[in-house]
């Protein structure tokens, strides 16, 4: 049971379902606000030297000057609409997906489930997220990518609701759900380990004499999760990026899907471009994990003394 409402634990199932669905995207949407600089300079990055052209940035750091000197400060914010509006759609369901199917496997007697439900949880939110995002994702990635192209080229989306109508109206419905197979693919991968990684090591570090559930334990299980996610996600993300900008030239798609794109990059750039933009990846997604949970920790910590 819990101590009183002035403890820093909310144990599983003290915060309503619905509530978890609430916390869990106003959590994604409060941390992208302090990252989408980092996921542009990532989409960039995965962009550059597409189909064995030359590279347009060397380094993160030189992706990152480049940008700004060519578009702006604010330029780094490009897409920021998108990304919000994913985190409200993706971020809503997956979360309060993966913390329902967590509160349903605790017992009684306050037992943890195993790290094969957890990752298996997380496999299962994502997949779910991703399915509703997925039109969110295309804009942001198209709205990231926008600035690299000349002028002519550059599809000028306004903002995300202008994105979703023009990519409705100019290429179907069905558009804004193309990539939507390496979405859900990698989104399955990210939160099996981003969710079940930090839900392990956050019972392992409350385990162990050193730690309580105060934000120094949220920072360190966030931290372990961002690098797992990070490393092991990266090659469905190039995948997912690719497949979601590419263009359709005389009806004929760049990439026939992801396995194509994978397989493309591997062939013309070499087995390891699988992690090109790693650094501003793992700088993006280590910070974004770490603000997430610290988030959503201190969310649900407000809810249960506010309204529970």
């Amino acid at each position: 049971m819990m101590e009183g409402k002035n403890s820093t634990h909310v144990q599983a199932g003290s915060v309503p379902k619905g509530a978890n669905f609430l916390l869990g995207g106003l959590a994604g949407m409060s941390a992208i606000v302090f990252v989408q600089p980092l996921d542009l300079v990532k989409n960039r990055m995965q962009l550059s030297g597409e189909g064995g052209a030359g590279r347009e940035h060397k380094t993160s750091l030189h992706a990152l000057v480049k940008i700004t000197r060519n578009e702006g400060i604010l330029g780094l914010y490009n897409g920021l609409s998108a990304g919000l509006f994913r985190q409200a759609t993706y971020g809503t369901v997956r979360m309060g997906i993966y913390q329902s199917l967590y509160d349903h496997s605790t017992s009684e007697d306050g037992t943890h489930p195993s790290a094969a439900k957890k990752f298996l949880a997380g496999v299962f939110a994502g997949a779910c997220g991703a399915l509703v995002g997925t039109p969110a994702e295309v804009s942001l990635i198209r709205m990231t990518a926008d600035g690299r192209l000349p002028p002519e080229k550059q599809r000028g989306y306004k903002n995300v609701f202008n994105a979703l109508v023009r990519i409705t109206g100019e290429e179907g419905v069905g558009a804004l759900w193309r990539g939507c197979g390496p979405t859900v693919v990698r989104a399955m991968v990210v939160n099996g380990a981003e969710l079940g990684t930090y839900s392990q090591a956050k019972q392992f570090l409350l385990e162990t004499a050193y730690f309580q559930d105060n934000i120094t334990c949220h920072f360190v299980a966030s931290t372990l999760s961002g690098f797992v996610t990070a490393v092991v996600s990266m090659p469905a993300d190039i995948a997912k990026t690719r497949v979601q900008n590419m263009r359709t030239i005389n009806g004929v798609p760049e990439y026939s899907g992801a396995i194509d794109v994978l397989r493309t990059a591997i062939r013309k750039e070499g087995f390891f471009s699988l992690w090109k933009g790693f650094t501003p990846y793992l700088a993006r997604i280590g910070p974004y994990t770490v603000l997430f949970f610290i988030f959503l920790e201190q969310y649900k910590i407000l809810y249960y003394k506010n309204f529970c």
